[in-house]
């Protein structure tokens, strides 16, 4: 049986929406009217490097075995889908035609999958003895989640790199780095059913004959997601400067011993909310993978391009910190930097 799914962000998450499409499932992504017309009449090409091949490899969805469209969020009726990927920037959802599209999927009861950085706040009131209300102000408008159900959301660490070259059509993503998406379970057992069975599908992908990458793995852990917090507060957020945006490899590596006690402060909060020490990654892996990662961030990039709103997992992290009696100067010092550089931008486009 092919589920239908409907992803809210064309760009990353086009990533996701292929390997659905590859293992027979139907995709519906939700972008800007342009990009949909493009979408519709050439459809998509993810760009992606096979284990042992030098060379990226075009995958098109004409042709796959699952369908794909495209439309605007005016035009989504959320009844129609199995499965909702949340896949746009955070700052995205605020906008009005997105925000009511949520409220229609929230009334629709539809369960979501996020693959943001950030964690939707319904994720966030499922975690035991954390009070969410006092995290809203990491948030652009903590209000768009307010009819969600925390059961009917699930969060999948976006831990793939991908991007849209800046030069490249709006249909095409390219895949940096193929690591696996990796799911908490959702409260309901036939959700997670889905969910297992997905991840079973993607599996099973061949194309001639060989592996794809990216696979979508899923954890009984709610916290196994919150994994990449500490890659986001030791490299992504560090990419950001008062002057220019700089590498995520000269973020980590420019003091790698000042890295390393960011991630492990990150790593230790995320273990007093309740993560297994297993539930994280170790700190020589994400080192070693950042050593390939060699352009700023999406977050720095996008500051460095003027934009007035960002997501704030810095914020996010700074403040659940504090709620635990575990501030961090680094941290502190994260955040002021992207709230002067936000400030500046904000400023500017008055």
């Amino acid at each position: 049986m092919a589920y239908n799914i409907l992803i809210l962000g064309a760009s990353y998450g086009s990533l996701l929406g292929t390997k659905l499409l590859m293992a027979g499932h139907n995709v519906t992504l939700v972008c800007r009217s342009q990009t949909a017309r493009l979408i519709n009449a050439e459809g998509t090409e993810v760009r992606i490097r096979l284990k042992g091949e030098e060379t990226h490899r075009g995958i098109r969805s004409a042709g796959l075995p699952g369908k794909l469209d495209a439309r605007t969020p005016e035009e989504v009726d959320p009844t129609a889908y199995d499965l909702v990927g949340l896949a746009m920037q955070e700052p995205q959802y605020a906008v009005h035609a997105i925000w009511t599209l949520l409220v229609r999927v929230a009334e629709a009861r539809v369960p979501c999958l996020s693959i943001m950085n950030m964690p939707p706040l319904p994720y966030l009131k499922r975690i035991p003895g954390l009070d969410a209300a006092k995290l809203e102000s990491s948030y652009t408008n903590a209000h768009v989640w307010d009819r969600f159900d925390p059961d009917l959301m699930t969060l999948c660490s976006p831990d793939p790199q991908a991007f849209r070259p800046p030069e490249q059509a709006a249909n095409l993503l390219h895949v940096g780095l193929p690591t696996n998406f990796k799911a908490a379970t959702f409260a309901d057992p036939a959700h997670n059913d889905m969910l297992r069975r997905l991840a079973a599908d993607i599996d099973a992908v061949r194309l001639d004959g060989q592996d794809v990458p990216v696979k979508l793995r899923v954890f009984d852990s709610l916290f196994v997601p919150l994994a990449k917090w500490s890659m986001l507060l030791t490299g992504n957020y560090r990419c950001v400067t008062r002057g220019e945006p700089r590498p995520i490899r000269e973020a980590v590596h420019s003091d790698l011993e000042q890295s390393r006690a960011i991630y492990a402060h990150v790593d230790a909060i995320a273990q007093r909310l309740g993560a297994d020490r297993a539930d994280g990654v170790p700190f020589e892996k994400y080192a070693r993978a950042a050593e390939h990662l060699l352009k700023p961030s999406s977050a720095a990039r996008a500051l460095a391009a003027g934009a007035p709103a960002i997501e704030r997992v810095d914020r996010l992290v700074q403040l659940i910190g504090r709620t635990l009696g575990m501030a961090h100067p680094a941290i502190d010092e994260v955040v002021a930097t992207v709230d002067a550089r936000l400030a500046e931008n904000q400023r500017l486009s008055a």
